[in-house]
């Protein structure tokens, strides 16, 4: 078996405790744990390559609405040297990123002080905290016509940035990627250029690297989740769905698999589809119905069918699943039984993540 070259260097060069993490993963292999801190680092700059065109097409979209909103080109003035907010703390806080960018450029070369190099240089948080609550009515009267085929929400589209935001972050400080759903936050980065231009959406889908790269990891992940499913597993039954609270991370899994009654249940679906905050609301399963897509609609009935079983107005994270004989969703011969018992012997109060394989072959989960 070929070492890995730098195999006895590495965890020095990149901290044995950070190298650790990778050599978990990696199963204590550890020439397998150099590979995966290289596939990371190439994940991590597939990931970036892909923000770059979020970050361009976003901030374009929102200056071209403030030009046109503050008929910039008839007063000769940039926007963003005009007052804009009617809260003085949030003007405040636009004028200093402003003042910021101007200065570091004029210091740079007084000729690099220009407008678009302005527009350049402010950051994706700048773009963000304009769709921030503070600035509804700036929401109202101008910025949602940056984003012409979003849900028409400034919730919608700056949580979605948000959480961008973050993971971009994520990805400048050199984190590991290992428990991260790049894949969802590709789909995310594809949805909101959507919302802005659904060519700009094809664009990227079409330049894209992080799938290939993501597909390449050196070794072996977990491809199933383990939900707690008191209540989940009825929703399943009734519409393949599995919903829960917005925001909740998730490790990148193909599967899912629920868990009640002291037993993982025969059906062990595959994910079609993850959207988050997702609003719960009739208002919502309207425009759904609206949009023509069959996505939506099936948004819109999974919203239906749980407010019937008691869930109520709010906004939730909602995974598409497969249903029994569809192709490529697994049903187990039996239940996989869990037999621990007594107070936190649960085999998962949150969610856990397993192998499928070992799942299709288990008969209780002392197996999995």
């Amino acid at each position: 078996m070929v070492q890995h070259p730098y195999l006895q260097i590495m965890p020095q060069w990149i901290s044995p405790g950070r190298f650790g993490s990778y050599l978990a993963a990696a199963g204590g292999d550890h020439s397998k744990a150099c590979e995966l801190y290289e596939w990371n680092a190439a994940l991590s700059a597939a990931s970036f390559e892909a923000f770059h065109y979020v970050e361009v097409v976003v901030r374009n979209a929102i200056d071209v609405a403030m030009q046109r909103h503050l008929r910039e080109a008839d007063r000769g003035i940039p926007w963003f040297l005009l007052p804009i907010s009617s809260n003085k703390t949030a003007q405040d806080s636009i004028d200093h990123s402003v003042h910021q960018v101007r200065t570091r450029l004029r210091n740079e070369n007084s000729r690099k002080e220009k407008r678009d190099q302005v527009i350049a240089g402010l950051s994706f948080g700048f773009w963000v905290n304009l769709l921030g609550p503070k600035h509804e009515q700036l929401w109202r009267e101008a910025i949602h016509k940056a984003f012409p085929h979003s849900s028409g929400k400034r919730h919608d589209v700056v949580t979605a940035l948000e959480r961008l935001r973050v993971f971009r972050n994520r990805l400048a400080h050199h984190d590991s990627l290992l428990a991260a759903d790049v894949p969802f936050r590709l789909s995310q980065m594809i949805d909101v250029l959507g919302w802005a231009d659904p060519d700009a959406a094809n664009w990227l889908a079409d330049n894209e690297r992080v799938t290939q790269v993501h597909a390449d990891r050196p070794s072996p992940r977990h491809d199933t989740v383990v939900v707690p499913a008191r209540d989940a597993w009825s929703l399943y039954e009734s519409v393949n769905a599995y919903v829960c609270q917005a925001g909740r991370s998730f490790q990148p899994v193909e599967y899912l698999a629920f868990y009640s009654q002291q037993q993982i249940h025969t059906e062990v679906p595959k994910i079609l589809f993850r959207l988050d905050n997702v609003d719960w609301t009739i208002g919502e399963v309207n425009r759904l119905r609206a949009t023509g897509q069959a996505r939506d609609a099936r948004v819109a009935d999974i919203i239906e069918a749980s407010r019937k079983l008691g869930w109520t107005d709010g906004r939730y994270q909602v995974f598409g699943l497969t249903a029994p004989g569809a192709e490529d969703h697994l049903t187990l011969r039996q239940p996989v039984a869990h037999l621990a018992r007594g107070r936190g012997s649960a085999f998962t109060q949150s969610q856990r993540y397993i192998v499928r394989d070992r799942l299709r072959r288990a008969a209780t989960t002392a197996d999995i």
